[in-house]
Order: structure tokens, then C-alpha cells, then sequence
């Protein structure tokens, strides 16, 4: 045991003794701050568990809101019929929803289960009780929840309406119009069974009250304890058009449970939960410091962070005055690309591996770092950049890899490096000459380790490149990736202005809808045309590596359109030959220039 650990354990030992001592004469304060704590704690607690079951009401009406989305759903797919609506509902319907019901121009027609057809013919636009909220529900496309009222079959429910827009023939936003309702009907407080359970065996009084947005009539107690509630703690939510509000506190007010006077009488048991108070407090700072330690740790990688290594980089250089050391700083190629077009989630994983290798190539004693984004830090101890030079360029020549969708991709990373003191003299300058050499690294084509040199220009990394998504996003045309092998088209990617040409709502309902292949997008007549016809103009060269074709290109909404495709085969370090391809509406050209100008202008380009 070292000698620090010794003198944290005597002081965990004899601090809570020395408590002891002291309680003796600290009595009635420790009773008045007990009591106080007590209040809290049981505040805090009361708060927790307000906002706990306060989301869990939400989470179970949400449940009724879900089954009118399905029901939404079914009916935009079917073009406003629900076929075999009882097996629907059926298969919808659960122990706390009283009924499922379809109310096309807000008369109910259709009710599940059968015993709940007395609610047909209702219509919600006449009935004086719920006519303001359904207006409001139609003309503002909102979910309204109302009640709770009295049901026909008994007990109480409140009623979830969705209001259900079809599009018109010609299947534009614009023209949308009113379908009716899907409607739930769910049973108070039944839906809240088990959050009662809970409220009730944890020794609370509640009560949840709905205010209404829409019509102030509607503003109710949904259910209560029935206790009266004094400064309740108190969590509020919105759904269906209106504030629900959950208060909560102990059963017999916040002085419940209170063992002052009982404290006070026995002294003894006050002072030992003082000493135990201490005891963890002395716990407490301890796992403080070891968190503080964690704070210079970066989570992602388990190096340090900016912050670590700038303190335990200066710790070395003040305690080895003088002697010689090398900063590395690297980072990955293209790793905007990456985050891009594969997702952070694959960035962090390349991000780990690098870190791994990092720990794997370089001795202990080496001050490792992620400093932020995607460059990394290395000091190796003691030695020369000569020294250091095998090492470093053995690490970046390393071929690396990471998957994505089971297939794996290759990345490089680049590396410049300085020496203290040759190079600099203090380790601001020594970082910026290290900087200086990567940026020279990436200058000359990346996937290089170069040392730094005083001939190098300083250029800032910004300015090497932007990110797929600046350029692919603002090109002035339809934009798309595809995998250029005549027995696989699978797409890798397409900007916004391609998504939109197919009538896409985003880029994974465009993948959907073309199976991720290219294909997907050329009417089928066309298809064999079209592919012979680019590898034909590849493979003759005529035009280096671009292709030129016209075809239809097929339309989300089954209309099909045509376009002038100009592409581009690319080699990609990832995936080997692909295609980088440009589409314009053909019609759109021909609207705007004669068939003159149009074929002048495609031969020049």
C-alpha cells in the first residue's frame, strides 16, 4: 500500500470517530438540519417520480395515438377505404381501449368491437360537445384528445380524434382534402392501471388534470386520489391539443415519515448517522478526484483529450528540460467523405480502431491523444525525429479498414511530425511545425508522413476540400453515385435535387423506392438500351471516361420523365470503379433552347 492510500485510509478511519466526539456537542443542530433533509428528500424524490409517471401517461396515450396513426396509414395507402375493418381493429385493439371507430366527414359509420355500434351516426361536427374540438382537429390537421366524459356502456373514456387528409387526382400537396377521422376511444383510468399501482404502493397522493387549448369546457380532472394536495410537486406534457398535469406528494404531507423528536431523544443514533455522513462524504470526494481524472480522457477512444494531453505533455517537457522528443499529429483522409456518406456512427467506429492501433504500435511512456474530430496526437519520449521516423511511416503505410453494411472499406491516414528543441523550442511552436508538416502531407496527396521541414507553406486544412454533402447538395442539377459493374448498378448516394426528380420525400424513401440499384430509374423498355449504350461509349473511349444518354426516368408516382444523363466512371479508394452521374428534364431544356442550340451545346460540353 502506497503512502497516499495509508493516509486516505487513516483519515476514512478517524474522521468519522472525531464526528463522533463532536456530535456529542452539535445534538440539536444535527436534529434541525435531519429534519430539513428529511423535507428535501422527500421533495426530490417526489419530483423524480412525478416526472417519471408523467412520461409513462404520455408514453400510454401515445399508444391509443398510435393506433389512429395506423388506421391514417391504411387509409392514405387505400385511397380512403379500411378493407375488413374489424379484423383491422382486431388485431389493433387492447384491453384499455374501449372502441375503434372511422368517422368519414366526422359521422361515425364503422365501430369494433360490435357491442360499440350504438356510436354509430354520431357526427362529431353536430354534437354540441365535441364540435369545437373537431373544427379545430379539421381545419388545423391537429390529434385532439378530449374528456373525460361518461361512456353509454359505462365507466368514463376519453376520445383520441385524428384527422385523415387524401390526396385528389392530380397528387399534389395543394390538393389534399378532408377524409374524416380515425377514432380511439380509451378507457380513464384504466389506461393508467399501472401508474396508479405505482403512485399508490410508493405512499403517494396524486392527481393528473387535462387544460384544454382548444375549448376551455374540456379542461378536466382525469383522475385523483382524491387526497387534497398541498404544494404537490408538479410535470407537466402536451398531447392532443392540450396540457396534462401530474402532481404528486406523500401520503400525510412532506413532514411524513419524520423522526426528528425520535432522533432527538436518542442522540446516539444522530451522531453515528453523522459519522456515517462523514464517511461517505470522504467516499464521495474520492470518486470526485477519480472523476476529475476522467474529465482529461476522452470517451470515444479512451485517450486523452485535448485537455489531458496539453497537461501531460507540458508535465513531461518541464521535468525533462532539454531533452530531445518528437510530436506526431495525424489525422484520417477524407474523413469528412466518410462521416458523409456512411454516417458518424462508422466515423466512430474508424475513430476507436485508429486508437487501438495507436496503443498497439507505440511504447507505454508515449503521450497518445485524440484532440479533437479526427486528429490524434503522439509525443514519443527521449528520442530524435530520426529515431522516430521507421515508427512513425511503419503506422501510416499500414493498409486499414472498417465495415459498413457487412461490405469493408479501406482508409488512409496522414501524418507530419517535429523534433524538440531542433525544430522548436517551446511546445506551442513545436505543435505548429507538426501541424505544418501534416498539412504539407495532405498537400502532396495524403497517405504520407513527412517530418517538417522550414520550406514547408503553412496552408490551413479548410482549405483543401469541403465535405460530399456541401458540393453534392448545391450542385445545380440531380446528382448520384452507382457502382459502375455492368452485373451490379447498387446505388451509394444521390443529392436532394435527385431525390426531388424522382418526387421523393427523402433520400431513404428514394433508395426504397429504386431498390438501390440505378436501374430502378430507367423505364424498363429502355433499360437494355441505355446500359449498352454507356459501356459501349465507355469501352470505345470516345469521350475519355464520360457517357452520354437519354432515357425515361421512372417517377415515385409511376409517371416517367425524361432526362439527359451525363456520367462519369471514377475510381473510388472504397468501392473500386463507380460512376459519378449528372441528370437534367430533358423537357426543361427543350422548353427553354431549340434542338439546335441543345445539340451544340452537348457537343461542347
Amino acid at each position: 500500500m502506497t503512502e497516499s492510500k495509508i493516509k486516505k485510509y487513516k483519515m476514512v478511519v478517524w474522521l468519522p470517530i472525531l464526528v463522533l466526539f463532536i456530535g456529542i456537542g452539535l445534538l440539536s443542530p444535527a436534529v434541525h438540519l435531519t429534519h430539513y433533509e428529511h423535507k428535501d428528500h422527500l421533495k426530490t424524490n417526489a419530483s423524480l417520480n412525478a416526472e417519471t409517471y408523467s412520461e409513462r401517461m404520455k408514453s400510454e396515450l401515445s399508444k391509443g395515438v398510435a393506433v389512429t396513426n395506423a388506421l391514417e396509414q391504411i387509409l392514405i395507402s387505400e385511397k380512403g377505404e379500411v378493407n375488413d375493418f374489424d379484423t383491422v381493429a382486431k388485431n389493433l385493439i387492447t384491453e384499455y381501449i374501449q372502441s375503434i371507430q372511422l368517422a368519414p366527414d366526422g359521422v361515425v359509420t364503422q365501430c369494433y368491437p360490435p357491442s360499440t355500434a350504438r356510436d354509430s351516426g354520431v357526427d362529431v361536427f353536430r354534437d354540441p360537445q365535441s364540435a369545437t374540438i373537431s373544427e379545430y382537429a379539421r381545419d388545423h390537421d391537429k390529434i385532439t384528445v378530449q374528456g373525460p366524459f361518461t361512456l353509454s356502456q359505462g365507466g368514463e373514456g376519453i376520445v383520441i380524434r385524428n384527422p385523415v387528409y387524401l390526396a385528389k387526382e392530380d397528387d399534389t400537396p395543394e390538393s389534399q382534402e378532408f377524409w374524416g377521422f380515425t377514432v380511439v376511444i380509451i378507457k380513464v383510468p384504466k389506461i393508467f392501471e399501472d401508474s396508479i399501482e405505482a403512485l399508490d404502493s410508493f405512499g403517494y397522493d396524486y392527481r393528473l388534470t387535462k387544460e384544454s387549448s382548444i375549448d376551455e369546457r374540456d379542461s378536466k380532472t382525469v383522475f385523483s386520489s382524491e387526497a387534497e394536495l398541498t404544494t404537490p410537486a408538479t410535470k407537466s406534457f402536451t398531447l392532443g391539443c392540450s396540457t396534462w398535469t401530474l402532481e404528486v406528494m406523500p401520503h400525510g404531507g412532506w413532514n411524513a415519515g419524520d423522526k426528528t423528536m425520535v432522533v432527538f431523544l436518542t442522540g446516539a443514533l444522530i451522531i453515528l448517522l453523522f459519522a456515517a455522513l462523514t464517511l461517505f462524504t470522504l467516499i464521495l470526494a474520492e470518486r470526485h478526484n477519480k472523476y476529475k481524472q476522467l474529465a482529461t480522457v476522452d470517451v470515444l477512444t479512451g485517450l486523452l483529450n485535448r485537455a489531458g494531453f496539453e497537461n501531460a505533455f507540458a508535465k513531461y517537457l518541464s521535468s525533462h528540460e532539454g531533452e530531445p522528443c518528437v510530436e506526431a499529429v495525424l489525422d484520417i483522409d477524407d474523413f469528412k467523405f466518410v462521416n458523409d456518406l456512411y454516417g458518424h456512427a462508422i466515423g466512430d467506429n474508424a475513430l476507436r480502431h485508429l486508437a487501438g492501433d495507436l496503443v498497439a504500435a507505440f511504447p507505454k511512456d508515449a503521450i497518445l491523444a485524440r484532440s479533437g474530430g479526427d486528429e490524434f496526437n503522439i509525443v514519443l519520449e527521449g528520442c530524435t525525429a530520426k529515431d522516430a521516423a521507421a515508427a512513425l511511416e511503419r503506422f501510416v503505410e499500414v493498409q486499414r479498414t472498417f465495415f459498413h453494411n457487412g461490405e469493408k472499406h479501406s482508409y488512409t491516414v496522414s501524418l507530419g511530425y517535429a523534433e524538440y528543441p531542433a525544430q522548436a523550442k517551446t511546445r506551442a511552436e513545436l505543435s505548429n511545425r507538426s501541424d505544418i508538416a501534416l498539412y504539407e502531407a495532405k498537400l502532396r496527396g495524403k497517405h504520407a508522413c513527412l517530418v517538417y521541414d522550414k520550406n514547408f507553406h503553412f496552408e490551413k486544412r479548410a482549405g483543401l476540400g469541403f465535405a460530399l454533402n456541401d458540393i453534392s447538395q448545391h450542385l445545380p442539377g440531380a446528382f448520384l453515385i452507382y457502382k459502375a459493374d455492368p452485373a451490379d448498378d447498387t446505388m451509394l448516394f444521390a443529392n436532394n435535387e435527385m431525390v426531388k426528380l424522382a418526387g421523393c420525400e427523402s433520400l431513404e424513401d428514394f433508395m426504397k423506392f429504386c431498390g438501390c440499384r440505378f436501374s430502378g430509374l430507367v423505364h424498363p423498355d429502355d433499360l437494355a438500351g441505355v446500359e449498352k449504350s454507356i459501356w459501349e461509349q465507355i469501352e470505345s473511349k470516345s469521350d475519355g471516361t464520360n457517357d452520354y444518354v437519354k432515357f425515361r426516368f421512372a417517377r415515385k408516382d409511376g409517371s416517367y420523365t425524361a432526362v439527359l444523363d451525363h456520367g462519369r466512371i471514377v475510381e473510388s479508394a472504397n468501392y473500386g470503379r463507380v460512376f459519378y452521374v449528372l441528370m437534367t428534364d430533358a423537357e426543361f431544356l427543350e422548353s427553354h433552347y431549340s434542338e439546335e442550340e441543345s445539340v451544340t451545346g452537348r457537343e461542347k460540353s
